[in-house]
């Protein structure tokens, strides 16, 4: 991965954010409707906390872990033969 790859990765990352971002207000709108059964506001709202741990948690994990890829990269290609 090149640092011109990683233009198209935040883009991705961005995208996600934004979908689970409205994913969770269009939930939100849901469980706020007039004539939703109990059982029904029940599942929405489980749904709406599933899809809130996505930006708090695992976006940050992946952010991490390619960030931590990058690093590792540089220091091998710096190290191989071919660099020098």
């Amino acid at each position: 991965m090149e640092m011109r790859d990683l233009y198209g990765f935040v883009l991705l990352l961005v995208l996600v954010g934004m979908l689970v971002g409205v994913g969770i207000l269009t939930l939100d709108k849901f469980g706020q409707a007039n004539g939703v059964t109990g059982a029904a506001s029940t599942a929405i709202n489980s749904a709406r906390d599933a899809l809130a741990e996505i930006p708090t948690v695992w976006l940050s994990l992946i952010v991490t872990i390619v960030v931590l890829g990058i690093i590792m990269g540089v220091v091998i290609t710096s190290f191989s033969p071919k660099a020098r």
